[in-house]
C-alpha cells in the first residue's frame, strides 16, 4: 500500500535525522544552498502569481513547488531539520555537538543560498541596475521586506511578540508539511501530502525563517528603507527562534513522541454472526 502509517511515520522521523546528522559539511552546504535557492524561486513565482492575477491566494497555491522538490530530492531545509535532528539527540543518538554543527551549517547553507538567488534575481530583473523603475513583483518585495522588519518595530514588544508568533505557526505546518511527506511511498502521494501544510502556513502569512532570507534582503536590493540590522534584530533572529519552537514542539516532538513507542494493538476476531 502506498499509505505509511503515523507509527511507521515516526520510525522514519527519527532515521531521517540521525541519517541527516551524519552527513559531512560539504554535502549539508550543498543540500542546504540548493534549498535556500529553490525556496527563494518559490517566493518569487508566488509573488508573481499574486501580481499578476491580483488574487493574493493564487501565491499559495503555487508556492509549495519548490519544497516539494526539496522533499524529493532529499535537500536540507533548516526549519525542517528543527523538527527532526533533535529528536536524534534526545534519543541518544547524537551529540550535542553533532546536533548544533548540523543546525549551523544547514542554516549557513539556506543564507548563502537565498542570498545568492537575490543578487541573481536582482541583476535579471534589473539589468544590473540600469532599470530605475522596479515591476510589480519588486515592488512587492520592498513592501513585503518592509514589513517584516520596520512595521514590527514600530509596534515595539508587541511587534517582536506577533512576529515570533507567527513563526512559531509558520514552522507547525512547514515540519508538519515534512512529516507528511513520510506519510506516503509515491512521488504523488508525497508532493500532495507536503504540498497542504505548506500552502496553509503561506496563505496565513506566516514567518518563514528561509523564506525571509531571500524576501528581506531582495527587498533591500530594490531599495527597501531596510537596513542589516533591521533585518537581522527585528525579523531573522526571532523568526529563527519561533520556527524553532514551532518545529520541535508542535510538529517533532508532538507526533514522535506520541507514536514512536506505540505498540501494535490486537484486534479481536470479529465473528460471522456479527
Amino acid at each position: 500500500m502506498d499509505y505509511v502509517t503515523p507509527k511507521e511515520v515516526a520510525a522514519n522521523m527519527l532515521q531521517a535525522a540521525v541519517v541527516k546528522a551524519a552527513l559531512p559539511v560539504k554535502d549539508l552546504l550543498i543540500r542546504s544552498m540548493l534549498s535556500g535557492a529553490l525556496l527563494a524561486i518559490s517566493v518569487t513565482l508566488a509573488f508573481a502569481a499574486a501580481t499578476q492575477t491580483q488574487v493574493s491566494i493564487t501565491g499559495a497555491i503555487v508556492f509549495p513547488v519548490g519544497f516539494v522538490i526539496i522533499v524529493l530530492l532529499g535537500l536540507e531545509l533548516v526549519t525542517g531539520s528543527f523538527a527532526l535532528v533533535p529528536l536524534a539527540y534526545f534519543e541518544k543518538k547524537i551529540s550535542a555537538a553533532t546536533l548544533f554543527k548540523n543546525l549551523f551549517w544547514v542554516f549557513t547553507g539556506n543564507l548563502i543560498g537565498s542570498l545568492a538567488y537575490a543578487v541573481l534575481y536582482w541583476a535579471a530583473s534589473s539589468e544590473m541596475g540600469t532599470v530605475a523603475s522596479p515591476g510589480a513583483v519588486e515592488k512587492m518585495l520592498i513592501a513585503v521586506a518592509e514589513k517584516k522588519t520596520i512595521a514590527y518595530a514600530a509596534h515595539g514588544p508587541a511587534g517582536m511578540l506577533a512576529a515570533f508568533v507567527k513563526a512559531i505557526l509558520c514552522n507547525w505546518m512547514v515540519c508538519m508539511g515534512v512529516v507528511m511527506a513520510m506519510t506516503s511511498r509515491s512521488t504523488i502521494g508525497k508532493m500532495l501530502a507536503a504540498g497542504i501544510p505548506i500552502f496553509i502556513f503561506f496563505a496565513l502569512g506566516y514567518e518563514h525563517a528561509v523564506v525571509n532570507m531571500f524576501a528581506i534582503p531582495a527587498g533591500m536590493l530594490f531599495g527597501a528603507n531596510v537596513s542589516l540590522s533591521d533585518w537581522w534584530l527585528y525579523n531573522q533572529l526571532i523568526v529563527t527562534a519561533g520556527n524553532i519552537v514551532g518545529g520541535l514542539l508542535f510538529t517533532g516532538m508532538a507526533i514522535y513522541y506520541t507514536y514512536g513507542g506505540q505498540k501494535e494493538i490486537d484486534l479481536p476476531a470479529v465473528s460471522k454472526a456479527a
